[in-house]
């Protein structure tokens, strides 16, 4: 693959990873005001456990769809032999772990290093959402 179609793909599959984050933490949020909606009978503490729960399943569940998007994508180009190796170079490559164990030939390097760019913007939405999150649940908190 050449350096601009590397680019080019890889900037569209960062874009739908990063889209598919936003969509599910959108929809964790919706559900989590639903829950707050009808939740006038239970303790504030179970209250909040479970938007806790929500919230980090919806994180846990984006994050995991990205590294099988990734992984499906590498096997689709032909980068890697099988998913079993397409997922853990997916996921070591995602968190920018990046072992080096498993590697892309030359003509995937750039392609692949978008699933870097991709984790590092998913871990900062989620970041930022669970921040959100214990701001409204700790309104009070403040640093001095």
């Amino acid at each position: 693959m050449t350096t601009t179609m590397q680019i080019v793909s890889g900037s569209c599959v960062l874009l739908v990873c990063v889209i598919l984050h936003i969509v599910i933490l959108l929809g964790a949020v919706r559900l989590m005001m639903g829950f707050g909606r009808r939740s006038n009978g239970t303790s504030r503490r179970v209250h909040w456990v479970t938007l806790y729960i929500v919230a980090l399943l919806a994180i846990v569940g984006a994050h995991t769809a990205q590294v099988w998007l990734w992984a499906a994508t590498f096997i689709a180009l032909s980068a890697l032999p099988d998913m079993a190796s397409a997922l853990y170079f997916a996921l070591v490559t995602y968190t920018t772990l990046g072992y080096g164990d498993v590697t892309v030939s030359e003509g995937h390097r750039i392609f692949a290093a978008m699933a870097a760019v991709a984790g590092l913007l998913s871990f900062g939405l989620s970041t930022a959402f669970l921040v959100a999150l214990f701001g409204r649940t700790f309104p009070d908190l403040k640093a001095d």
